[in-house]
């Protein structure tokens, strides 16, 4: 069967569209063969395999070989073309992980939530409790008009009030029987009283108020004649002057009595503790009566020089202002103002001592570091009316409860009521005490302030 002339020239156009033609090897004549034995066709002389020719670099193909080739050997089953396989390179590693990433199909994932983490619900939510509200000392504010007016701190008079009714129900403090206001010989003059009163706070620097009251009992009691010296301390006109005054007394009351210590004087007695027996008293045997307070030494010399101010500049009376007071040997704010509203009753400022400076910064009124500057603070913002009895108020609970070492917070009517800023926590009220209906368990009862 000839091959058709439309047949012919498809197969050069095929022939001209494929790739050059590859240099054929053994193994590619060998499969050329195998693939013809398949090719349709009667005549066993074709299928034969052809002798191995080598094929030139061009792509034209001899009119020899085309004319030769029947038309099952000129479709495109026969053509010698590369596979797909041949004609791309292999893919790489990175290519293949690529093409694997293309493919797969991106899950994204939810958010991870902890795993012991418990979701409720919005009604079961307890709500957020409201923060306290803090605890304010004493604060410096301006008016509208420029002026300075001080804020007192928060809960002040709560806290005074609820102090003031603690101590009223328990005056057992050693202030409240043995303060120096207390002091004073009763049947003494109001001159020598206010004296006494004097002499009392300068004994009580930095002693308790027990040591204070023994040594004021002696003074009281045991400073007598004998006690007169003219030692070289004493000129010979003061000693003169003090045997006259106590030679030509018209009041024998007034005369020291006998120096026993085992009894004491008469109630109508008066006490030997006044200007003239300071004066004429030897430093030594005055030393000796007040040997027992802190500092006993110094208080010997305050004491002779502040009576002989007292006779030369004062008329032999204490003076009656703070700054009188104060410019006496040994005297500060505190016993100037202390002295004042004992002896004279004026309230004009407060007295501060370690135990007021301790609490009121303990309590978060004030922040201060020295007594005075806590006077100042307190004077700044605190009633006129409270001045005179905050110094006893305030004493009395730094002697009982609120001690310097390992307070009793368990004892104060403050406890439990987050009004004070330093109170010991887990403290468990002491105080009202009472037994239950079944006389077993007991249940605490506190009152209402």
């Amino acid at each position: 069967m000839r091959t058709s002339r439309a047949s012919k020239d498809t197969a050069k156009v095929l022939q001209a569209l494929s790739p050059p033609a590859r240099r054929q090897t053994r193994g590619s004549e060998r499969n050329v063969g195998v693939l013809s034995s398949f090719a349709y066709n009667a005549n066993p002389t074709v299928n034969a395999p052809a002798a191995p020719t080598v094929k030139s670099e061009s792509t034209s193909v001899p009119p020899s070989l085309s004319a030769a080739r029947s038309d099952d050997e000129s479709s495109l089953s026969s053509v010698d073309t590369a596979d797909i396989e041949d004609l791309l390179e292999p893919p790489s590693k990175r290519q293949k992980r690529n093409a694997s990433r293309a493919t797969t199909p991106v899950i994204k994932k939810s958010p991870r939530t902890p795993r012991n983490t418990a979701v409720k619900d919005e009604p079961d939510q307890k709500p957020t409790p409201k923060p306290k509200a803090r605890r304010l000392p004493a604060r410096k504010t301006r008016d509208a008009d420029g002026s300075v007016k001080i804020e007192p701190p928060s809960n002040w008079e709560t806290m005074y009030n609820t102090i003031k009714k603690m101590r009223e129900d328990n005056p057992t403090a050693p202030v409240d029987t043995m303060g120096c206001a207390e002091l004073y010989w009763r049947a003494s003059s109001p001159q020598d009283r206010r004296f006494q009163t004097l002499i009392a706070l300068m004994l009580s620097s930095q002693t308790k108020d027990t040591v204070t009251a023994v040594a004021m009992q002696r003074l009281h009691t045991e400073l007598g004649p004998e006690s007169v010296t003219t030692g070289p301390d004493m000129k010979q006109e003061e000693t003169a002057e003090v045997k006259i005054k106590l030679e030509d007394s018209p009041n024998e009351d007034l005369k020291p009595p006998s120096t026993s210590t085992s009894t004491p004087p008469a109630k109508d007695k008066d006490s030997t503790l006044n200007l003239t027996n300071i004066l004429a008293v030897s430093p030594e045997r005055l030393n000796e009566l007040i040997r027992t307070v802190g500092f006993h030494n110094n208080k010997t010399k305050y004491i002779k020089a502040t009576a002989l101010l007292l006779r030369d500049n004062h008329n032999g009376d204490i003076p009656s202002t703070p700054d009188g007071l104060m410019a006496l040997p040994g005297v500060g704010p505190k016993m100037a103002y202390l002295c004042l509203s004992a002896a004279w009753g004026k309230h004009e400022g407060i007295g501060v001592d370690v135990h007021v400076h301790r609490i009121t910064n303990l309590w978060g009124w004030n922040k201060t570091k020295t007594p005075e500057e806590t006077r100042m603070a307190l004077q700044s913002w605190l009633p006129h009316d409270k001045w005179h009895e905050i110094n006893k108020l305030l004493v009395g609970l730094g002697q009982t409860v609120c001690l310097p070492v390992k307070r009793r917070c368990g004892d104060c009517y403050l406890v439990g009521k987050g009004l004070c800023m330093s109170e010991i926590r887990g403290s468990v009220p002491s105080f009202g005490v009472v037994k239950g209906e079944d006389g077993d368990e007991p249940k605490v009862k506190i009152e209402a302030v």
